[in-house]
């Protein structure tokens, strides 16, 4: 496993675990047991290998997809969002499809690329990724639709789609929404009603979470107040609004361990794709778990820079929970499951890696050309 990656997650979950006993410290034994589990699933998943998870890209994928269409019809939402269908609710349990769709779409589209390469197959890619958006854009869940179409479009990227197919595949998918985009927004008026109260004069009643959200942020200071510091209890502070929490808490000092935590999964990321540009020939296996890696690693920190993006006043409310630090196991679950994807994907690259390019990487020794003399040291070289 990648220490690096294994860092990051326990610092999210650590930070995480603080946010909850600032915001709620009764939900602290169900947040840890909670992360203990996460922590298992990770270690768990990550022993399989990229060959495992692409075969059952396809299960995994339509599983999730029926999920979200039993949403649709038996799902329940939220009060804030009234007319919504986001949870399924079984008795003792509740869970969001929605972020297990992120998982089954990355897997699917990963196992399809690897299997069937990049050339002319831009239409079923596409339409994989637009049913999967389409289910989510009814529940109707704006903020989740934006990420899951998003990470399609990271998906074909990183398994080689050129650019201008990929430019020419959004104009096409622009044009034919733009009709529809009115009557969408006509049937859900609380999406417009966050925009404008973000964008404009007004502030309506159910956002003041942002403001409150910037006050414990600036409470927090360098070194934070602590997890018993005095402050007013808000909504969503221990979901969606958890980084102010954190920050009223830890300080900028925690704020800058939670980004830093999240570009440890971004480097953890770009270095299967570094090593896998220098397999050859490229296999199969070594292009799946280089997408793979790729998809997780936005998976996660997409949605940690949307949810940012909130907290900090730049996009309106979009419902997006922190990754890794939010109160809520859908979430958690996933995310884990997605840095498993990332630490099976480093082990299969490095076995594929030739010898004298592993001898490259940051930290190993140079291997020596063929032929060329060994230096040694004489016996009086430390003198």
């Amino acid at each position: 496993m990648s220490l690096n990656l294994v860092l990051a997650q326990v610092i999210l979950l650590m930070l995480g675990l603080i946010g909850i006993s600032t915001a709620e410290p009764n939900m602290i034994p169900d947040h840890a047991s909670k992360i203990v589990v996460a922590l298992l699933v990770t270690f768990a998943l990550s022993r399989l290998r990229p060959k495992a998870f692409l075969s059952m890209g396809t299960v995994v994928w339509v599983v999730t997809l029926i999920l979200l269409a039993l949403v649709l019809v038996i799902g329940v939402g939220t009060e804030l969002s009234p007319g919504t269908k986001r949870w399924l609710r079984i008795p003792g349990f509740q869970f969001q499809p929605s972020e297990f769709a992120k998982l089954g779409l990355i897997l699917q589209i990963a196992s399809f690329f690897a299997r069937r390469g990049v050339q002319h197959k831009l239409l079923s890619a596409t339409l994989m990724i637009g049913l999967s958006t389409l289910l989510v854009l009814l529940e109707p869940d704006l903020g989740s639709t934006v990420l899951i179409f998003s990470l399609g479009i990271v998906l074909m990227y990183a398994a080689g789609v050129k650019m201008n197919n990929i430019g020419g595949l959004l104009l096409g998918i622009f044009l034919i929404a733009l009709p529809f985009g009115s009557l969408y927004l006509e049937r859900h008026p609380y999406i417009l009603a966050r925009a404008t109260s973000h964008f404009g004069d007004d502030v309506q009643p159910g956002l003041t979470q942002i403001g409150m959200a910037h006050r414990d942020l600036g409470y927090g200071g360098l070194w934070g107040q602590g997890p018993d510091g005095l402050r007013y209890t808000y909504f969503a502070d221990h979901t969606d609004a958890i980084a102010a929490t954190v920050g009223f808490s830890t300080g900028l000092l925690g704020v800058t361990m939670l980004i830093f935590a999240y570009w440890l999964v971004v480097s953890a990321a770009l270095q299967v794709s570094e090593m896998a540009s220098r397999v050859r020939p490229m296999t199969p296996q070594v292009h799946g778990a280089s997408i793979l890696a790729t998809g997780a690693m936005y998976m996660v920190v997409g949605q940690a820079v949307v949810n940012l993006a909130v907290v900090a006043g730049i996009f309106p409310v979009t419902g997006v929970p922190l990754p890794l630090v939010s109160y809520g196991f859908s979430s958690m679950l996933t995310m884990s499951a997605a840095l498993a994807l990332i630490h099976s994907a480093l082990r299969e690259v490095r076995r594929h890696l030739p010898e004298d390019a592993a001898g490259a990487l940051p930290g190993a020794a140079p291997t020596p050309p063929e032929g060329a003399p060994v230096p040694t040291l004489s016996p009086n070289a430390g003198d």
